[in-house]
């Protein structure tokens, strides 16, 4: 039977050391690009046109972060062991990496992200939804995930801040205790 995750991660590694600027671009996006990412996040929260939208903001993009990374990712990978594939193939990966392969604790955590500054915001939320892709595939491309990772990583992410909002978008339409509803 064919196996197109491995299929996929060896025609993607087949990349490495081909160029020294394509390993450092590599190496950049799985390991840097998300403390660029957080500081952008603080300029979005910031920049927010009101203290009550900047704290909802900043609740609703913690609790998904929370719930994928936090939660989800860490229960899946206790209870499913996958190695990792330089593990699997005996190569030295472009960074270090240890624990359990899937999901990817990073595609959760971006994606988680992503998918809320989309619901807060269409432009910033594609951006980010961009970046997460290209994270995504720079973790493969370093050897530290498998692209099968990525896709669970991202759904963990995706499903997490979709439950999020909902939570949040239905708090909002209950009753404060005085008996009036919340401003939108």
């Amino acid at each position: 039977m064919f196996d197109w995750n491995r299929f996929l991660f060896e025609r993607i590694l087949g990349l490495v050391n081909k160029s020294q600027l394509l390993d450092n671009m590599g190496v950049f996006f799985a390991e840097y690009l998300p403390y660029f990412l957080v500081l952008a996040l603080i300029v979005f929260i910031v920049a927010r046109p009101d203290s009550r939208k900047k704290w909802l903001a900043f609740a609703e993009i913690g609790l998904a972060l929370i719930l994928a990374r936090g939660l989800a990712t860490e229960i899946i990978q206790y209870f499913y062991a996958s190695p990792r594939p330089f593990a699997v193939y005996g190569f030295t990966p472009l960074i270090p990496e240890s624990g359990n392969s899937l999901p990817s604790g990073h595609a959760a955590f971006m994606f988680a992200l992503a998918m809320v500054l989309w619901f807060l915001d269409k432009k910033w939320g594609a951006w980010f939804m961009l970046f997460a892709v290209l994270n995504g595939v720079a973790r493969v491309f370093v050897g530290v995930h498998w692209p099968l990772d990525i896709l669970a990583g991202a759904a963990v992410g995706i499903l997490s801040a979709l439950a999020v909002h909902a939570l949040v978008r239905e708090k909002k339409k209950l009753p404060l205790l005085s008996g009036t509803t919340p401003a939108e």
